[in-house]
């Protein structure tokens, strides 16, 4: 997408490093993804003992309806094997095809070590016999931790139609599971699509959202051909001055960006307008101190143990 008007108003580096404040927020993506197998409870477990703040998160939801956790919307060959335990050849059905029943029939343990995805994370424990956790499954892990927040992305995009349920069901079914366990103080819903934000919003105001974005090579929600994004509720970038007023017009009250894509600018603007700026992914000690410098309010992180000694060591040295 042509930048627009708001990197005109480009103010200076912050040149003096910034102390994380004691709410910094530390959030395990998909719960500890470098440590344990990514959006299992072992790996929730795991963050909960580094010490996060939030535990960040996917949902999916099954043929009966049930929210369940998954970063994709159906079964891949990089971390499912079948009830022989035979990894997949092929990517697998939508999760929304299969009934919860049928879902736990296969093992999300371990990554298939011929693949990429399991040389990126060498650090990562195996825990054979890992299901899919439903998401009241989570609310009850982290029922014994009351500070602990939960950050729940809802895996849908303006194009997958048929994988999943469609953008109103799926909020429907998180924020009734969010008001049955008593956790909507302690719940932000965010997304690419943010078709689901504007919902929750109207369904259920005090639920708190977060806007998802990226601009890169693989993937560009803020590209807008035709003048809006399709990622973006039929809002368009044109109308707003910056990239943080448009997600604040999207209801959200924080910004969740890829981290490549922040500068000291955009997080001035952001605070400006009282969004929270949250970048993710980060997993290297240095990338975290040059966001802590920025300013920013939290990080996401595969390893959020890093992410932890890096906020205590800048706090007990300053």
């Amino acid at each position: 997408m042509k930048r627009i008007a708001w990197l005109l108003f480009a103010v200076p580096a912050l040149c003096i490093a910034q102390v994380p404040s004691r709410d910094f927020d530390i959030e395990g993506h998909r719960g500890a993804r470098g440590l344990a197998p990514e959006n299992t409870l072992a790996a929730f477990r795991r963050a909960l003992t580094i010490g996060v703040t939030t535990i960040e998160t996917d949902i999916a939801v099954t043929k009966d309806l049930v929210p369940v956790i998954s970063h994709n919307p159906n079964l891949v060959p990089e971390l499912t094997r079948d009830s022989d335990g035979h990894w997949l050849a092929h990517p697998g059905p939508s999760i929304h095809s299969l009934t919860l029943d049928e879902l736990r029939r296969y093992d999300i343990g371990r990554l298939n070590p011929q693949t990429n995805y399991a040389r990126d994370f060498p650090q990562q424990q195996a825990a054979d016999g890992e299901r899919f956790p439903t998401l009241r499954e989570l609310f009850d892990l982290v029922a014994g931790y009351p500070t602990v927040r939960l950050n729940i992305e809802t895996k849908l995009t303006p194009d997958n139609a048929g994988d999943t349920v469609d953008a109103a069901t799926f909020v429907r079914v998180i924020v009734d599971a969010v008001r049955d366990a008593k956790l909507v103080d302690r719940v932000t819903i965010q997304s690419f699509d943010w078709r689901t934000l504007v919902e929750v919003k109207r369904v259920a105001p005090d639920v708190k959202t977060s806007c998802l974005t990226i601009e890169s090579n693989g993937m560009n929600t803020m590209a807008a051909p035709d003048g809006k994004s399709p990622w973006h509720a039929g809002l368009s970038a044109r109308d707003y001055p910056s990239i943080p007023a448009l997600v604040k017009a999207a209801g959200c009250s924080t910004w969740s960006m890829f981290w490549r894509n922040l500068t000291p600018t955009l997080v001035q603007q952001a605070h400006a307008i009282g969004v929270v700026v949250l970048p993710w992914t980060v997993n290297e000690t240095a990338d975290m101190q040059k966001l802590i410098d920025m300013g920013v309010d939290g990080i996401i992180s595969d390893y959020p143990d890093r992410l932890r000694d890096v906020v205590i060591k800048r706090r007990d040295t300053q």
